[in-house]
């Protein structure tokens, strides 16, 4: 008996000794490795920010400084709150009405608020000013107070607003809501608990200790205690509000409806600008239609129009079934069973070369192609570049453009989808077969966050990716060729003196809903990337719905050419041309 009572006592010590042990572990992690957290939490609390807990911060790159611009991170806000039990000047209507005032608010919702007679503190505004918590505190009004709370700031403001979206709600509390704030959402958060067990008593209280010091991995294991994580964009933050600026100007210009300026850089597919118009600023997004949120380069679809025809012409050089001077005649449109398809403005064109084809914009020029690569062809190229399926960015609810019609088998979709009809496409789909022309024929996937940056320092860095590669790099050097002549025979405005530019406009018709399409509504768009033979950057601009003019040729090319001259300036790009 003696013997099993020891023997009880020693198992009861070693227990002890393993809990202590474990406690004494778990005191040398908050005291020593986390230190450095703790320290820094309290600066920042100090500061009336904290960005080190509750969420990480969002960056973006600001080259120009050699530096990085903080683009979401939290701070604490003042609020105003009522205590009703504690409130004595309910019956005085003169400080009744200057709380209202000073906190910008209706006086029947304090009076609301002090009759629930509740005995806890009730918000009555969120983020004051300076001039408001000065007055409320100068009002010195029982019950009535001041207090802090913590919540996501973006000192950019509107500022890549779509690519960063907002910390908004769920229904499991604070959650990151569209962008970056949704699609990182985790690892920004640092989402904390245990796996689940059936682990009870002394195992299960050993085991909670154990593993909240684990570091969860970034590809989302369910670890105990994921540390928030910063993230830093491949957004150029000089490049996005250049962008947003352009954009904002040509949209006001022609009275368009909206617009989307990307600019990637084509050789490793990271974006360097994402601008959306019309926007919304986070700090406030309760005050704007849901409809602005969304990312319209990845979710939002369009028929791209002529910009497609360099993606025909891709496939007929791959193919060898045609050369920049092959000629063919256009005699003003193509029958195709029942249907009879014209270029635009019913021209006629007569003998023209692969070359002219692009420079002129020909619809049949490009229908040749098409008949020239077959159906089966031209499918299998429309997918290996990209289309009718999501390219993998970073962001979410990207959506997958349509191409469903070419698996009909009916010949006239393929003649109107190789001039870019009867096909929809994203933004960044688009651009990413662009960069794909411009880097020799590799189409990387895009991405916007050059790395995450875990507690400790630990960085996880983007690596560029190749999803295929759909043609040669003797394609895409012919194709940069032609692409050269569509600006320098067809957009004066698009020229910049002493580089090769190389580029092409759309300008698609908008489908009326009942099978045909709208005659006096258009999307204009113009791709096109510099310096030609070695591209440092590829840009998009798309306009939804400009009024007074129809072509994008003349609509688009003077931003096109004022984005490229910022973006050779930014880069300091010698002349490619005396």
């Amino acid at each position: 008996m003696k013997l099993h009572d020891n023997l009880r006592i020693n198992i009861f010590f070693i227990l002890v000794l393993i809990v202590s042990s474990l406690i004494l572990y778990r005191l040398f992690i908050l005291s020593y490795i986390r230190h450095s957290v703790y320290s820094r939490t309290a600066t920042a609390q100090k500061d009336n920010v904290t960005n080190i807990l509750a969420r990480g911060n969002i960056y973006m790159n600001d080259p120009a400084s050699n530096s990085l611009f903080l683009a979401a991170t939290n701070k604490k806000f003042p609020l105003a709150y009522v205590v009703p039990t504690k409130v004595d000047w309910a019956n005085d209507e003169e400080k009744t009405t200057q709380a209202a005032d000073i906190l910008k608010v209706d006086k029947n919702l304090i009076l609301n608020t002090i009759q629930s007679g509740q005995n806890y503190s009730k918000v009555l505004a969120r983020r004051l000013d300076a001039s408001q918590v000065e007055g409320i505190k100068n009002l010195n009004l029982r019950g009535l107070g001041i207090s802090y709370e913590t919540d996501r700031f973006y000192p950019g403001q509107k500022l890549a607003a779509n690519v960063l979206g907002f910390l908004g709600y769920d229904l499991n509390g604070r959650s990151g809501q569209y962008g970056i704030e949704s699609y990182y959402d985790d690892d920004l958060f640092g989402r904390a608990g245990v796996k689940s067990s059936t682990a009870t008593g002394m195992f299960s209280f050993i085991k909670n200790i154990v593993y909240r010091n684990k570091k969860s991995s970034l590809a989302g294991e369910n670890d105990a205690f994921n540390r928030p994580s910063d993230v830093v964009l491949t957004i150029d933050k000089n490049i996005q509000a250049y962008a947003e600026d352009k954009l904002e100007n040509v949209l006001k210009k022609w009275n368009a409806q909206g617009g989307t300026i990307i600019v990637q850089d084509p050789n490793t597919g990271k974006i360097l600008a994402m601008a959306d118009k019309p926007s919304f600023d986070p700090n406030n997004y309760s005050d704007y239609q849901s409809g602005l949120f969304l990312n319209k380069g990845v979710q939002e679809v369009f028929e791209p129009g002529s910009s497609f025809k360099p993606i025909t012409m891709s496939m007929g050089l791959d193919l060898g079934r045609v050369s920049s001077q092959t000629t063919f005649t256009d005699v003003g449109f193509v029958q195709a069973a029942e249907y009879t398809i014209h270029n635009f403005s019913n021209k006629i064109f007569g003998s023209q070369t692969m070359s002219q084809v692009l420079e002129k914009s020909i619809n049949t020029g490009a229908m040749f192609v098409e008949n020239l690569v077959g159906d089966e062809n031209f499918l299998n190229y429309a997918i290996n570049t990209g289309f009718g399926q999501r390219t993998g960015i970073d962001l979410p609810g990207e959506v997958n453009g349509d191409i469903t019609n070419l698996y009909s088998g009916r010949k006239i979709n393929y003649l109107t989808a190789s001039f870019g009809q009867g096909i929809a496409v994203t933004s960044i789909q688009l651009i990413n077969a662009y960069s794909a022309i411009a880097n020799g024929g590799k189409l990387m996937k895009p991405y916007v966050v050059e790395k995450i940056i875990k507690e400790g320092g630990e960085e996880v860095i983007t690596k560029p990716e190749i999803i295929s590669i759909p043609f040669s790099k003797k394609t895409s050097d012919k194709l940069k060729s032609m692409l050269i002549g569509v600006v320098d025979n067809g957009f004066d405005k698009a020229k910049i003196k002493g580089y090769d530019i190389a580029g092409k406009t759309g300008t698609a018709q908008i489908p009326d809903g009942k099978g045909g399409y709208d005659k006096t509504e258009f999307i204009h768009d113009f791709m096109g990337f510099a310096p030609a033979y070695d591209p440092k950057f590829v840009i998009l601009i798309k306009m939804d719905r400009p009024k007074g003019i129809q072509f994008a040729a003349d609509s688009l090319s003077p931003t096109f050419r004022e984005m490229a001259q910022f973006l050779i300036n930014y880069y300091k790009i010698p002349p490619t041309r005396k």
